[in-house]
């Protein structure tokens, strides 16, 4: 299984859509993606891991490598994941106290803009 990538604007929150796997040989493409838009100014982003099949150590350190970067510039990164097995990834690793885990993309814009 190969990783999907795409993203787009919405109500002002860079929304990454992640599909397949997120290990060590595709993690690299998520990192810079990331850091591509973190260079666009982008501080606001939610990653989609909804279709997300698998995700390794590896994956886990992009996204909290991601997290510091926005974090640099008062920014945010949110999850979305209801998948149990990814979700326990975040619980066994206590990550879900770093991260925002929503259920839904205008989930977690919502909880964004309300914390503003």
């Amino acid at each position: 299984m190969d990783l999907k990538l795409g993203h787009y604007n919405k109500d002002g929150i860079e929304v990454v859509d992640v599909e397949g796997e997120i290990d060590v040989y595709t993690a690299p493409r998520l990192r810079e993606l990331l850091i591509d838009l973190v260079n666009k100014k982008n501080y606001q982003l939610v990653v989609n891991m909804e279709k997300v099949e698998f995700l390794d150590s590896t994956g886990l350190g992009v996204l909290v490598g991601g997290l510091k970067r926005v974090r640099a510039h008062d920014g945010s990164l949110d999850l979305v994941c209801t998948q149990e097995r990814i979700l326990k990834i975040f619980r066994i690793t206590g990550l879900t106290k770093v991260f925002g885990i929503h259920d839904s993309v205008d989930e977690a814009i919502t909880a964004r803009k309300a914390e503003k």
